[in-house]
């Protein structure tokens, strides 16, 4: 056994006359050294209490002041409760209409680069509800931090701020289904200059939220102003318990604590733990969230000796034979990445390591500002409406305005209908990321103008006002898609520019005064033109040619013929008509005869043509509807339904079991359409897709035929009947979300034309005897045909519950709609529940809307009780956070399904190893 350390310890005890063995003890600090460590800075802080209605000063003599200098929305209210040791009384400010921010704006001095924000909220059922809030905060255009009142009330949250503007915005934002915002108190304190920089020169535009700031070794309460000057608050250590005895001596030593930025207070620095019986000194704390860290990690000479360790961050060394000398301080400054769980060790070299204090802090993402161009126009178009549309601060982040949309910090679309504007205002050309301008019913008339500079436009809305001409400027929205034009009062001729603009689809130019021929430049059938309730709009020409003389309805015209006797020629004139009706009907005949010869031999010729393709493609199996039938006993047994028909258990005559899915007449598709999605089918070869065995395509029979898999659906086993429903544990869940999202990756990334899904979901999600799962149902599916092409526009086709809400109101699908589907599945598996349900309260009728923000704040209470105390924390957290970015509501802001795949391996893995250690 190796003495030397205990003999070493041994001796250093005895030097100081005192030993302390199996106890923790603060090391006290000099009533000097606080002297002159502490100084007064508040002139410097603001404290504002949120409701009050007066100022007052606390025990520490600090100032508070009512918030109504800095805000004039919500109500306020006074609550009553009891922390533990007192009952207290505070004023608080909650904001019971949920639209849009709510936001105090606080002047900042320029000159102060740095500023701690601290907010305190409180509920305590003050509105006799019992349903305390969850909503988010920010501070700029940064989402700062999510509330979960239900999880911990009163929640104080701190950050670290630099000041860029003279003006702080602090926001409220409420979730849906989340109740009333509310806060107790706001407070600012400067910070020194300089400070929480080092170690972040890779790092920009990151805000700092505290996770944890604690004095080590130092076990009674929280200490904060006057002896941390700056008012930060330390907790003590006793939370946060390591796995470790330490020992504690009564010093008192003097030194210059000048070298680090972030000043410390003596009192902080005057306590430590130190090791007392193992070489290893262990701190293991858990994070808000998966996500970017910064950490500091402070040492102070405080002992007579000069110990050194190694220093280790989640296992990674960071600093090597990391030294203390008597008398000084010192610091270590780490980031880490993509953490959601904290190990700090030092392993002893020589002597005893110690850690005198530490903060962690969550790197929060500042979004882009938008651009001063946008925003100066925005706030001028607001003017111009003569209302409040509380259009304040960046118009994007933390979250759009009211009528405003946005792709990061780029105003993309603007919907103003129902506003009186009368003419469109050069400011509106500013606007120049706008993709979808929305301005009907807004009272414009005269001419389309000042809209030319906006080269991204792709939908324009000008319906329903009092327009008369065109103008000249359209002809400049290149990337024009739509153009809806009903309802006004245009006249005259449709210019020709119009059939310039290559990417118009929409043309509508219902009920207005137009007349004469259509351009030819419009005769495509790429574009769609509505022409009802004009004077007349036609590509003949000549039908149009009297149009001006024309009524919009005519009167009918009448013509009385009287009666006249019947003589010789009347009867020759019938029988002429006879002779050439029979003449030209036997003629019809004939032609209708050839007519349906020549379909025939086509046809027959076609099909021959298309069966040889698809030999050529080395395609699945082609069956006659008479094996089919044999197959499938008649069509006995029936394993699923769906709008395209039903499905049917099969067996082939080699024994094989397929699954036999059959359009019904309805959904028919045509011959060529029917065709290429066999040929599709055709090419997907993967283990974690459903492969196709073969098809039948005879008159009226669309048939195609499946590989069959005894597992049944993932839904089956979820929410399926008591034969059906299995108790799924949370690692196979895991492998079966793996293999899925393996099967989505190959359809987005590893097939040429890449494929969209458009209908992912647990029931489209099968299983085999042995619980691998495979994607199947490729019916609604979509080719991406170009490299470099971003969306397909189409209609709308999903199931209620998964379907992207982006693409549900634009149209445009992209692989991020299957991510978002994706998304929703993730979180059945959390929480066994369906995504649409009409049972418990309204706000969880909706399972994204309902889950999304307890998963954001670690609320793991809604996991799937059948498998609560079977995971592993960090594979949850992992998971939850993938299947949360998943199902942002901007597409953008989501992961594509490669990324999904990588982090539900890491959260598999983890799951693996944590059984494992079991």
């Amino acid at each position: 056994m190796d003495l030397f350390p205990w003999v070493g310890f041994f001796l250093f005890c005895s030097f100081w006359s005192v030993i302390f063995c199996d106890q923790e003890v603060r090391l006290l600090t000099s009533s000097q050294l606080d002297k002159s460590f502490s100084r007064t800075l508040t002139t410097g802080f603001l404290s504002i209490s949120c409701g009050g209605s007066t100022s007052f000063n606390d025990s520490s003599n600090i100032l508070w002041t009512p918030d109504t200098t800095y805000i004039s929305t919500g109500k306020t209210t006074s609550i009553s409760y009891n922390d533990g040791t007192s009952l207290l009384n505070v004023s608080a400010r909650f904001f019971p209409d949920s639209r849009g921010r709510k936001c105090y704006r606080i002047p900042v001095d320029n000159a102060t680069s740095l500023v701690l924000v601290r907010a305190k909220f409180v509920y305590k059922n003050y509105d006799g509800l019992g349903n305390p809030p969850t909503f988010s905060v920010s501070l700029g255009t940064a989402i700062a931090a999510t509330i979960n009142l239900t999880k911990d009330d009163p929640w104080t949250e701190e950050f670290l701020w630099t000041v860029n503007k003279d003006t702080l915005p602090f926001c409220l934002i409420a979730t849906p289904n989340g109740g009333s915002p509310v806060i107790s108190t706001l407070e600012l304190r400067p910070l020194p200059q300089g400070a929480y920089t080092s170690g972040m020169e890779d790092v920009s535009d990151k805000l700092l939220r505290k996770s944890y700031r604690i004095d080590c070794g130092y076990t009674n309460e929280s200490i904060q102003y006057p002896l941390d000057p700056y008012d930060r608050m330390w907790d003590a250590d006793r939370s946060f318990t390591p796995f470790h005895v330490a020992t504690g001596f009564k010093i008192q030593l003097s030194f210059n604590q000048s070298s680090l930025m972030e000043k410390p207070p003596a009192s902080v620095l005057q306590t430590a733990r130190v090791l007392a019986r193992r070489n290893m000194l262990t701190y293991n704390l858990l994070l808000d969230a998966l996500g970017d860290y910064y950490i500091i990690l402070y040492f102070a000479g405080v002992l007579p000796v000069f110990p050194s360790f190694d220093v280790f961050i989640n296992g990674d060394l960071v600093e090597s034979n990391y030294k203390i000398n008597s008398s000084e301080i010192s610091a270590l400054y780490v980031t880490r990445k993509g953490i959601s769980s904290l190990n700090i060790t030092l392993r002893s070299i020589s002597f005893y390591p110690q850690i005198n204090a530490l903060e962690v802090y969550q790197m929060v993402d500042i979004p882009s500002e938008a651009s001063s161009t946008t925003v100066s126009a925005l706030q001028v178009i607001q003017q111009s409406t003569g209302l409040d549309l509380g259009w304040q601060d960046d118009p994007c982040s933390p979250s759009p305005w009211d009528h405003i949309g946005c792709k990061g910090s780029l105003v993309t679309s603007l919907d103003l209908s129902g506003v009186n504007f009368r003419s469109i205002s050069p400011t509106f050309g500013d606007l120049l990321d706008l993709k979808k301008l929305d301005l009907h019913n807004t009272s414009l008339a005269g001419e389309i103008q000042n809209l030319g500079s906006l080269q991204n436009l792709e939908k324009l809305n000008l319906s329903f006002n009092h327009l008369t001409s065109f103008g000249e400027e359209l002809e400049s929205l290149v990337s024009l898609q739509i153009l809806d034009l009903q309802n006004n009062s245009l006249q005259g001729l449709v210019p020709d520019s119009l059939g310039e603009l290559e990417n118009l689809h929409l043309l509508n130019l219902d009920n207005n005064k137009l007349q004469g021929p259509l351009p030819e430049s419009l005769n495509k059938e790429t574009i769609e033109i509505r022409t009802s309730g004009n004077l007349c709009l036609t590509f003949a020409t000549a039908i149009c040619d009297d149009a001006s003389s024309t009524p919009t309805i005519e009167t009918p015209q009448v013509t009385i013929v009287p009666t006249k006797k019947h003589n010789v020629h009347n009867h020759l004139a019938i029988i002429l008509g006879v002779v050439g009706g029979a003449t030209l009907a036997l003629l019809i005949i004939c032609l209708s005869v050839l007519l349906h010869m020549t379909k025939r031999r086509y046809e027959v010729s076609h099909t021959a043509r298309e069966e040889m393709d698809i030999k050529n493609w080395g395609a699945a199996k082609i069956f006659s509807y008479k094996e089919i039938k044999a197959a499938t006993g008649n069509f006995k047994e029936v394993i699923g339904k769906g709008s395209f028909g039903s499905v049917y258990r099969g067996k082939l005559s080699d024994g094989k079991s397929v699954a036999v899915k059959v359009r019904l007449d309805k959904t028919q598709l045509g011959a060529d359409s029917f065709i290429n999605e066999v040929h599709l089918l055709s090419k997907i070869h993967h283990q974690n897709l459903v492969s196709l065995e073969g098809f039948c395509h005879e008159s009226k029979h669309q048939i195609l035929v499946y590989e069959y898999l005894a597992g049944g659906s993932l839904a089956d086993h979820l929410y399926g009947t008591n034969s059906q429903k299995t108790s799924l544990s949370w690692v196979r869940r895991l492998k079966i979300a793996v293999d899925a999202a393996k099967g989505l990756d190959y359809l987005h990334n590893g097939n040429e034309p890449r494929i969209i899904h458009r209908d992912v979901k647990c029931s489209n999600i099968l299983l085999d005897t042995e619980m691998n799962g495979k994607v199947c149902d490729f019916g609604l599916s979509k080719q991406v045909t170009q490299a470099d092409a971003t969306h397909v526009t189409t209609v709308v086709k999903g199931t209620a519950g998964y379907l992207d809400p982006e693409y549900y109101s634009s149209q445009q699908l992209t692989e991020k709609s299957d991510v978002y589907s994706f998304g929703v599945v993730l979180l059945e598996l959390i929480c066994g529940r369906e995504p649409l349900s009409h049972s418990g309260t309204p706000d969880s009728f909706n399972l994204v809307l309902w889950a999304k923000p307890y998963l954001q704040a670690d609320a793991f209470e809604i996991v799937d009780g059948s498998i609560n105390g079977t995971f592993d924390i960090e594979s949850m957290r992992k998971t939850a956070y993938i299947a949360v970015k998943s199902v942002e509501r901007d597409a953008s802001l989501r992961p594509n399904i490669a990324e999904v795949l990588a982090e539900l391996k890491e959260a598999y893995d983890i799951q693996l190893r944590f059984l494992e250690s079991i």
